[in-house]
């Protein structure tokens, strides 16, 4: 599939760091309105940029266009592609407000076009190995889940120094301004539909509880820096998610099932560690140690062991080029589902953007779960 790029930012760089694992993907060029940030990515990654948005847009060898450009634009921008007859690929979410994700759907169903969106984790072998298990009926049927989206308090380190290979300053400014739910949930979101399927209700709250991150943003337009949701799922399942730049870094998942339990170590590792405790089965020998040793000694040890055993994967790492720790994301997995949907294999189109909408709306319901009351009836299904 031949695609071109429209945003060259921080983000961009880890599709070009993870483009050499789909050799299925041509790259036909960049644009960005920024000049100075487009010469300099075109420079670094050796890339074609075009003059103008307008000049992409006309190019009849590309087929998709991957929107990589803030929150506030992806709505326009992938309006105008899919009015240009290209496919999108659009980074999460699909835009500010649900209406205007849900017009992007229609219009890429009735042009016939494909609209997919970020994040792309959930085609990660660390998922597949995941859901098999379940499938497999490792833990039984799953009733329970944690999910942690928490990446720290990144406003108390040198967050403005953080620049990306290519030279993109980390936007940090602007993410404390949209929100770290609105910008992180999709990572668990995505595992969770994945697994689970629609969310029918989500219950929580959302708050802001750190207003002074070095950036200059007026109170009154600080985007939340937590949020704790229930989500529950068709069946009965339900989750907890937490998101926010408050807790320790955390990026687990939990799934409690009527025979056992998995956890996956780290949502935004391709080949995450994924350890399986079944009922009945012998503790692990490093868990034994510990349980003799905190006997002897009256008292438990400072140590967080992973439950279970460590499943194995069935093979060697077949993606070998991802992001420097700690996002080791396939980013450019998306868009080879995309091109696999196009080619008449792996998801259908309606798919792929009835979940990027699924995911659009449950992000913007939990990044702002207080103006919902702290309660939000899910209106999208898969």
């Amino acid at each position: 599939m031949r695609f071109a790029i429209i945003g060259t930012g921080f983000v961009a760089d880890y599709y070009m760091t993870t483009l050499a694992n789909h050799p299925g993907l041509d790259l036909a060029g960049v644009w960005d309105v920024d000049q100075a940030r487009l010469g300099q990515f075109r420079a670094h990654w050796d890339a074609t940029a075009y003059a103008a948005q307008d000049a992409m847009l006309a190019d009849e060898t590309v087929e998709a266009v991957a929107v990589l450009t803030g929150p506030e634009s992806h709505f326009e921008i992938a309006m105008a592609a899919l009015a240009a007859g290209k496919h999108v690929y659009c980074e999460k979410p699909l835009a500010m407000r649900f209406e205007d994700a849900q017009a992007l759907v229609q219009t890429a169903h009735e042009a016939g076009l494909v609209l997919a969106g970020a994040p792309a984790n959930a085609c990660s072998d660390a998922f597949a190995l995941t859901r098999a298990a379940l499938e497999r009926g490792a833990i039984g049927a799953p009733k329970l889940v944690y999910a942690e989206m928490e990446d720290g308090p990144v406003f108390r380190q040198n967050w403005r120094q953080w620049r990306s290979v290519s030279g993109a300053p980390w936007p940090g400014a602007h993410e404390f301004r949209i929100g770290c739910t609105l910008e992180h949930a999709g990572y668990a979101l995505t595992w969770l539909i994945g697994l689970l399927g629609p969310i029918r209700t989500i219950t929580g709250q959302s708050g802001t509880f750190f207003a002074d991150k070095g950036a200059q943003i007026p109170a009154g337009e600080m985007a939340p820096d937590f949020s704790c949701a229930l989500l529950t799922f068709d069946h009965g399942v339900m989750a907890r998610l937490t998101t926010g730049l408050c807790a320790p870094r955390d990026r687990a998942m939990t799934i409690m099932g009527e025979t056992g339990t998995l956890t996956v170590a780290d949502l935004w590792d391709n080949r995450s560690a994924v350890h399986l405790e079944a009922a009945g089965e012998t503790p692990a020998l490093g868990h034994r140690i510990a349980r003799r040793l905190e006997a002897r000694l009256g008292r438990a040890l400072p140590l967080r062991l992973p439950a279970g055993r460590k499943l194995r994967y069935a093979d060697r790492p077949a993606r070998t080029h991802l992001p420097a720790y700690p996002s080791q994301i396939d980013f450019c997995a998306g868009l080879a589902a995309m091109a696999d949907c196009l080619a008449g294999r792996g998801k259908a189109r309606e798919r792929l953007a009835a979940e990027a909408l699924h995911v659009t709306e449950a992000a913007l319901a939990l990044n702002r779960l207080s103006d919902h009351g702290g309660r939000y009836t899910m209106v999208s299904a898969l």
